[in-house]
């Protein structure tokens, strides 16, 4: 008994590989190529704008702590004293009373976050989980600087000239 269920696991496999006819020998598939090695990455910017900066300082600890969590190497988290303001004037009457404005203003917040050290998985992995978290009002911006090897021309000592 237990050499028929032996023999019933190792034929399985081999059936959803193959696609045989009567008589014939089962095909099995062509092998996969091999996977191609994880891109390098030396440093990741995100910058945040939003108009609350405690949403924006409690959103930049949840990054941190997820990056902590993956093992991604923390730079400087930082943010400018100062709010960008943007102020726009408007007459309250279309035609006349020119004296009589309204002002209208928008404080924008930034968040600088740097991370160093990341391969290509765990840099994807990292930005859609932050980005399925982002906070409503907030928006996020990346810059990935890549590690690249050294073209061949390159690594050669230039000839005497």
């Amino acid at each position: 008994m237990l050499q028929a269920l032996k023999s019933l696991r190792w034929a399985q496999p081999l059936r959803a590989l193959s696609t045989s006819t009567a008589g014939t020998q089962p095909i099995v598939s062509p092998k996969t190529p091999a996977p191609e090695p994880d891109k390098l990455y030396s440093k990741l910017e995100i910058e945040l704008r939003g108009i609350d900066p405690a949403v924006l300082k409690s959103y930049t600890w949840f990054a941190t702590t997820a990056a902590d969590h993956l093992g991604i190497e923390k730079g400087k988290c930082w943010s400018p004293r100062k709010a960008h303001h943007e102020r726009m004037t408007l007459l309250k009457s279309v035609h006349i009373y020119k004296k009589h404005r309204v002002q209208y203003e928008v404080r924008t917040h930034f968040r600088y976050m740097n991370f160093h050290k990341l391969t290509g998985s765990t840099l994807d992995t990292f930005l859609e989980y932050i980005e399925r978290n982002l906070p409503e009002g907030v928006a996020l911006q990346a810059s990935k600087t890549e590690l690249q090897q050294i073209p061949e021309h390159l690594r050669q000592p230039p000839e005497q000239v």
